[in-house]
């Protein structure tokens, strides 16, 4: 296998064997090609496209670089949930819990901060303590014993991932269908799962910024799924702003803590987060054999949050994996975890519109995300919005409240050019539900 032949060849727009990927891959995996060569492959494969046998090839490849793991044998059908993230998107720490909570195994394998959006595994690092890199031994017994973990791919899990989604983060390779897809699906379908929900995101601040490219993304992602054997559903769901008002790791972890605690965050209330994370937790029960349905997998999805049944288990969580309880009672009191600054409004109206993408990035430079692959992120640094699409504000009125470590990587013009401001009022913010895809037909 000649990497320089597969990378002139993609380049050129050729259509390159199975076999030739997956010998890509293995290569790559073992340590014979070095990042450089790979970072071109990607390139190439994200401007000129890989088809559905190229991309399929890929999937496979990077699944079986590792352990496929067998959970058959530990009790209940086992429910998974991947977003294809977005800004501000702090679900899985509220949904993961929940769904357990109300008796549906959740085995969730994440991944860290990817371009402008975060990570699960940088948003639960926050929490003191928090360990997330378990053994598949650990995995096991936690899943068993407790019905649900929340942890990092380790050394036998899709390796080939784990190398290339760190590759592609600083290579300016993320918005592409199939790399996205091959990266999903290799380490959902390798961490034993039954079942999986998808959360597709499109608009400024997703990766997929139209909404026919997420439509298609859902459309690949399902597909593959179903086509092993995993009973897979797809919600398109909307991020042309920013979800809830918490945006960077520890005051994404909080506004979570507080929802849990079935109650208002810190920057007020966040519906549409409620809205999303419902949503998805219908889906899961349902495929887990709670629920009959959707809807009614939401219902018992809103008694496990307003009974506390959620919080419990998110509790039995955290501390299971090594956490500080301590900041779950009281996330404030998180050491480091004051405001540095707050940003003003430069005048008043109503905020018509508020900008994830510029707001991420801003949270990047900030210290929240990467922009070197072995960049280490400040836990605390983000943003909490204290006002949201519609809402009315005064000039001088603050906007925004700023958290962390070093106070001079704050860009605070970006912040503000996040914020659209007129003197009347916008529509009303539509639904963040866009529609549902189930592998035959998409509904509202």
């Amino acid at each position: 296998m000649n990497p320089v032949s597969l990378i002139t060849r993609k380049r050129d727009g050729a259509t390159l064997a199975a076999s030739e990927i997956a010998d890509l891959i293995a290569a790559y995996t073992r340590g014979d090609v070095p990042d450089y060569q790979m970072a071109a492959f990607l390139m190439a494969a994200f401007l000129n496209g890989l088809d559905t046998e190229e991309a399929t090839a890929l999937t496979k490849a990077m699944l079986h670089s590792g352990e496929v793991l067998d959970l058959s044998d530990l009790a209940g059908i086992k429910v998974d949930k991947h977003s294809t993230g977005g800004v501000g998107d702090k679900v899985s720490l509220i949904l993961a819990p929940l769904v357990a909570a109300c008796g549906v195994p959740v085995p969730m394998i994440s991944g860290r901060g990817l371009g402008h959006t975060g990570g699960t595994l940088d948003k639960l690092e926050a929490i003191p303590g928090f360990n997330v890199n378990l053994s598949i031994g650990d995995y096991r017994r936690q899943l068993e014993r407790i019905g649900v973990v929340m942890m990092g791919q380790t050394a036998e899990i899709a390796p080939a991932d784990r190398k290339l989604y760190a590759l592609r983060d600083v290579t300016g390779t993320v918005e592409s269908i199939p790399l996205i897809a091959a990266s999903i699906m290799s380490k959902k379908l390798a961490e034993g799962i039954d079942a999986l929900v998808l959360d597709v995101k499109s608009g400024r601040g997703a990766f997929m910024k139209e909404e026919a490219d997420a439509r298609k993304l859902a459309e690949t992602l399902v597909g593959i799924g179903q086509s092993v054997g995993k009973p897979t559903i797809g919600l398109l769901t909307d991020m042309s702003a920013p979800l809830g008002r918490a945006v960077g790791n520890w005051p994404e972890t909080a506004e979570a803590i507080q929802i849990l605690r079935n109650e208002t965050p810190a920057g007020g209330a966040v519906d549409d987060v409620l809205e999303v994370t419902l949503a998805l937790a219908g889906e899961m029960i349902c495929l887990g054999g709670v629920a009959s349905s959707p809807e009614a997998g939401i219902q018992t999805a809103k008694h496990a949050l307003e009974s506390g049944l959620a919080f419990e288990k998110w509790v039995e969580l955290v501390e299971t994996q090594g956490g500080d309880i301590a900041v779950l009672d009281d996330p404030e009191a998180r050491v480091g975890a004051q405001p540095i600054a707050e940003i003003l409004a430069p005048a008043s109206g109503y905020v018509a519109e508020i900008d994830p993408l510029e707001l991420g990035l801003a949270s990047v430079r900030l210290g929240a995300g990467r922009t070197k692959k072995d960049d280490e992120v400040d836990p605390i640094a983000g943003f909490v919005l204290n006002k949201s699409v519609g809402s009315p504000v005064e000039a001088g009125e603050p906007l925004v409240t700023v958290f962390a470590s070093d106070p001079s990587r704050l860009d605070t013009e970006a912040v503000q050019r996040a914020f659209t401001i007129t003197r009347e009022p916008p529509p009303a913010p539509p639904s963040r539900l866009i529609g549902r895809f189930d592998g035959v037909k998409w509904s509202a």
